[in-house]
C-alpha cells in the first residue's frame, strides 16, 4: 500500500508513533503503538477512530478513568498455564492489582451504559470474575507478601521463628554481656557475619568462649565468635525458615492450581488493558495536538480545513510560536495540485502536511483539523520526497526519481494519493521538465489524486491548460520579502528568485546579468505571476479586514437585540404596574362612591353633610387624577453639572425608582449596573447619579444587605468530577458572586487527574477580568489540585 517503504518516515508518521507510545502506561501498550500501519477498511477505521474521539471526551469531561496499574499479565497467564509450575508471591500480587484495575474499568463503563458505545466494544460480554480475586486476597497481602495465616502450618511455624528468633536474641545478649565483665570483648557491639549474630573477641581470648568463629578483622586481634548455645538455637530457626518456605512453595502450588481454568479470562484481561492503555495513548496526544475526527468518505477525495502538520504544531507549541492552517481539496475535478511558490514558501509542508494527515486518518489517528473536514480512503501511497540516490544500487538522484516515477505509472490507480516533491529536479531542466510534464500527463490520465510541488513552468502552464489539475501557490509578501505560508489554489506562483536574491544581498550586477540570460517570454510571466500575487495578498488582506468588520457588526447587532430586549420587558412591565394601579385606583373609587351614597342616606340629605362628602370626594378626584411631574434629565440632578458617572457610582433608576451600582461603563453610552446579585444595562441619559447624604444613605443600606450577603457566601467551590461545562458554569455563578459582595479571595477544588479540568478552570480564570491573578495551593494542602484566585 504505502510505496516507498520509508515514506512513513519522510512523511513523519515513525515519528508521531513515537510521540505516542511516549503516552503509553505499559509495555503491551507500546507494542500495540509500534504496530500501527494505515488501513483500508472503512468500517475499521470508522471504529478506530470514534474509540480514540470517545477517550478524548471522557479525558477532557469525565471522571478520571481508574487505570492506576497496568501489569502485563499474559507473561504470568502463560506461566500460570504450565502443570506443576507457580507463580511468586509478587507476581500473584501484580495480577491481583490488574484484576481490580480491569473490575474498575469495567464498572466504570457500566455506569455509563451508551454513553462510549465504541469503547464498550473493547470488553463486551467480559465478566467480573471475582472469585479469583477473593483467592488470591486470602493469600497475599497489600504489600505483595504472603499472609501469616493463609494456612494453619505457616502460622505455627511463623510462631515458632519469631519466638526461637527472640530466644537466640536473648541469650547471645547474656552472652555478650558476661563476656564483657569477664573482659574479653573488643571495643564495639555485636555484629553480623554471614548472616549470623557474633561477639567480638580479643584474639588472646577466643579460645575462652565456646563457639563459631565466623571471620575476624583484617589486623588479626578481634575475632568475631558465634556462641555454641546461640549456633544450635540459629540453625533451628534455619530449620524452621525452610519449613516455612516449602509451605510458601505448597500454598502458591494450590492457589496456581486453582488460577488455572481462568487463564483464557486473565488473556482476555490482558487484551483488554493493552486496548485502553493503547486507546487512551492515542487520546492524549490528540490532545496535545488539539485534533478532531474528520468526516469520513468512501469516494478517494480529500477536504482539509484549518489543518496543521502536528509535529510543527508541537514544536510552535514550545516555542510559542503560530502555524499557519492550510485549506486544501482534493476531489473528482481537481485530482491533482500542483502547488509552485518562493523557496522556504511552504510547499512541501503543504505536500507533507497532506500526507501525514491521511496516514494518520487511515491508521485510526484523530488530525488537527477542523472535524468539518472530509477524509476519503485511499488503497495505496505513493510518495517520492528527497533524495533517494544509493551507491550500493548504483543509483543517482535523478535515476532514483525515475525509478519511483516508472512504480507510480505501472501500478498507480484511481484511489491513489500520490505525493511529488520538486517534480522533475536532479537533471538539465532542459529535459527534466519534458520529461515531468509526460510523467504527470500519464499519471492524470489514470486519474489519480494527488499533490505535487514544483518549480517548472511548463509543469504550471500544462496544470492550467489540463482538466483533472489544478494550479496552487504559496503566497510571499513582496513588499517584506517573506513567505506567508497561506496556499492558494487557482493560479500558479513565482519562485520570486531575483527578488529573493536581492534581498539577501547580492549585487546588482550579477542580478542584472542574470535577468538578460532568460528569455524575454520567461521575463514577461515571471513579472505575471509577481503582479498576480502581489493582487492576491491584496484581495487575501481585503477579505481579512471585511472579516473583522462584520464581526464588529454582528457584536453591534447582537448588543442592540440585547438591549431591545431589556427596552421591550421594561415596558411590557410598566404597563403590567400601570394596569395594576389603575385597577387599584378604580377599585379605591368604588369604595369611596359607595362609601359616599351610604353616607348621603344616612345624613337625609342634609345639604351641609352632604357638601362636606362632595368635597372629600372631589379631593380624592383630584388626587389620582393630578398629573405626576415628569422626572428630570440627569443633568438637573446633578445641579446642571456634566459630571461623568464613573465604575463605583452609586444611581437612581428613573424608570423603575430603584438605585444601583455601576460596575462597568459599555460603549454606546450604556452603563452595566448590580442590582443586589443581578446585572442589567440601561442608558446613561435613564439614571440619576447619587451624591452627598442621599449616596451615604444608600451605601450604608446596601452595605447591610452586603453583610448578610458575605456571611452567608462560602468562598469556596468544588468542581472536582464535573463536566467542562458544568464545572465552569458553577464557577462562573460562585464568582459572580464574590465580586458582587466584594470578597477579595476564591479557593477553586478540581483535583489533579490529567490536568484537563484544571487547565480549563485556569484558561477561564484568565478571561474573566475580575480576577487579578491566581496560584496552587501549598503543596502540603493540595498543591496544583487547588487554585486560589484573587480578585480585584
Amino acid at each position: 500500500m504505502i510505496f516507498p517503504k520509508n515514506a512513513l518516515d519522510k512523511l513523519g508518521f515513525i515519528e508521531i508513533k513515537s510521540l505516542i507510545k511516549e503516552k503509553c502506561l505499559s509495555e503491551p501498550g507500546r507494542e500495540m503503538v509500534e504496530k500501527i500501519q494505515p488501513q483500508t477498511k472503512l468500517d475499521q477505521i470508522d471504529r478506530f477512530l470514534r474509540q480514540t474521539q470517545e477517550f478524548k471526551d471522557l479525558l477532557e469531561h469525565d471522571a478520571p478513568l481508574p487505570v492506576d496499574h497496568l501489569y502485563p499479565i499474559k507473561p504470568l497467564a502463560e506461566k500460570a498455564r504450565l502443570e506443576g509450575a507457580f507463580l511468586a508471591e509478587e507476581e500473584f500480587y501484580r495480577i491481583l492489582q490488574s484484576l481490580r484495575t480491569v473490575y474498575a474499568v469495567i464498572r466504570y463503563f457500566n455506569e455509563r451504559e451508551g454513553q462510549y458505545t465504541n469503547l464498550a466494544l473493547l470488553f463486551e460480554h467480559l465478566p467480573i470474575e471475582t472469585k479469583i480475586v477473593r483467592q488470591i486476597e486470602t493469600v497475599i497481602d497489600d504489600r505483595g507478601k504472603m499472609k501469616d495465616n493463609a494456612s494453619r502450618l505457616l502460622l505455627d511455624i511463623t510462631q515458632q521463628i519469631l519466638k526461637s528468633e527472640q530466644e537466640a536474641r536473648k541469650r547471645i545478649d547474656q552472652v555478650f554481656k558476661q563476656a564483657q565483665n569477664n573482659g574479653w570483648t573488643a571495643d564495639g557491639n555485636l555484629t553480623v557475619r554471614d548472616g549470623r549474630l557474633c561477639i567480638p573477641i580479643l584474639a588472646e581470648n577466643k579460645r575462652k568462649l565456646k563457639g563459631l568463629i565466623h571471620d575476624e578483622s583484617a589486623t588479626g586481634q578481634t575475632a568475631y565468635i558465634e556462641p555454641e548455645e546461640v549456633f544450635h538455637l540459629n540453625n533451628k530457626v534455619r530449620d524452621l525458615e525452610f519449613e516455612r518456605r516449602r509451605e510458601v512453595i505448597r500454598i502458591l502450588t494450590e492457589l496456581t492450581t486453582e488460577l488455572r481454568p481462568h487463564v483464557p479470562l486473565l488473556l482476555a484481561y490482558h487484551g483488554l488493558l493493552s486496548k485502553l492503555d493503547f486507546v487512551r495513548a492515542k487520546a492524549l496526544f490528540a490532545i496535545d495536538i488539539e485534533a478532531h475526527m474528520p468526516e469520513l468518505s468512501k469516494d478517494a477525495e480529500l477536504n482539509l480545513v484549518n489543518a496543521r502538520h502536528p509535529l510543527l504544531l508541537i514544536g510552535a507549541k514550545k516555542e510559542q510560536h503560530v502555524v499557519v492552517p492550510l485549506h486544501i481539496k482534493i476531489d473528482q475535478q481537481d485530482r491533482i495540485i500542483l502547488v509552485s511558490g518562493p523557496n522556504a514558501g511552504g510547499k512541501s509542508v503543504c505536500m507533507k502536511t497532506v500526507g501525514l494527515l491521511q496516514l494518520m486518518v487511515q491508521a485510526g489517528l484523530l488530525i488537527p483539523a477542523e472535524s468539518t473536514s472530509k477524509v476519503g480512503i485511499f488503497r495505496q501511497i505513493f510518495a517520492d520526497i528527497g533524495d533517494d540516490q544509493s551507491i550500493e544500487s548504483d543509483l543517482s538522484t535523478y535515476s532514483a526519481h525515475l525509478s519511483k516515477m516508472k512504480h507510480f505509472t505501472e501500478f498507480a490507480d484511481a484511489r491513489t494519493l500520490v505525493l511529488i516533491d520538486e517534480f522533475g529536479t536532479g537533471t538539465d531542466p532542459l529535459f527534466g521538465g519534458p520529461m515531468a510534464e509526460a510523467v504527470l500527463e500519464a499519471l492524470n490520465k489514470k486519474n489519480i489524486r494527488g499533490v505535487v510541488t514544483t518549480h517548472y513552468s511548463n509543469l504550471k502552464v500544462f496544470a492550467a491548460n489540463t482538466v483533472g489539475l489544478e494550479n496552487a501557490s504559496m503566497l510571499f509578501d513582496n513588499v517584506a520579502m517573506r513567505p506567508l505560508y497561506i496556499l492558494q489554489v487557482g493560479k500558479p506562483g513565482s519562485s520570486y528568485a531575483f527578488e529573493i536574491a536581492q534581498k539577501i544581498g547580492l549585487r546588482p550586477e550579477i542580478l542584472e546579468a542574470a535577468k538578460q540570460k532568460i528569455g524575454t517570454q520567461q521575463k514577461k510571466v515571471d513579472t505575471l505571476l509577481v503582479d498576480l500575487e502581489r493582487d492576491k495578498k491584496l484581495v487575501h488582506d481585503t477579505k481579512i479586514a471585511i472579516g473583522k468588520r462584520e464581526k464588529e457588526l454582528e457584536t453591534l447587532k447582537a448588543e442592540y437585540e440585547s438591549l431591545q430586549g431589556h427596552l421591550e420587558e421594561n415596558k411590557r412591565q410598566l404597563l403590567r404596574d400601570a394596569k395594576e394601579e389603575a385597577r387599584q385606583i378604580l377599585k379605591d373609587a368604588n369604595k369611596l362612591v359607595e362609601h359616599t351614597i351610604a353616607e348621603i342616606k344616612s345624613a337625609q340629605a342634609d345639604k351641609e353633610r352632604t357638601r362636606e362628602l362632595r368635597r372629600d370626594l372631589h379631593a380624592a378626584v383630584d388626587k389620582n387624577t393630578q398629573k405626576k411631574p415628569s422626572p428630570k434629565p440627569a443633568e438637573s440632578a446633578n445641579n446642571g453639572s456634566e459630571e461623568p458617572i464613573e465604575v463605583g457610582d452609586w444611581v437612581k433608576l428613573l424608570d423603575a425608582d430603584t438605585e444601583a451600582q455601576v460596575m462597568e461603563v459599555a460603549k454606546g453610552n450604556n452603563l452595566i449596573l448590580a442590582l443586589g446579585d443581578l446585572r442589567t444595562v440601561v442608558k446613561k441619559n435613564k439614571v440619576i447619579k447619587l451624591r452627598g447624604k442621599e449616596k451615604a444613605k444608600v451605601v450604608k443600606r446596601h452595605r447591610a444587605m452586603s453583610s448578610d450577603s458575605v456571611a452567608d457566601f462560602q468562598p469556596e467551590v468544588d468542581v472536582r468530577g464535573m463536566r467542562t461545562e458544568d464545572a465552569l458554569r458553577q464557577l462562573e455563578t460562585v464568582l459572580d458572586r464574590a465580586v458582587m459582595i466584594g470578597y477579595p479571595t476564591l479557593k477553586i477544588l478540581h483535583g489533579k487527574g490529567d490536568g484537563i479540568l484544571r487547565k480549563f478552570v485556569r484558561d477561564y480564570l484568565r478571561k474573566y477580568s475580575h480576577v487579578s491573578h491566581f496560584e496552587d495551593e501549598h503543596a502540603d494542602r493540595g498543591g496544583d489540585g487547588i487554585t486560589y484566585a484573587y480578585i480585584n
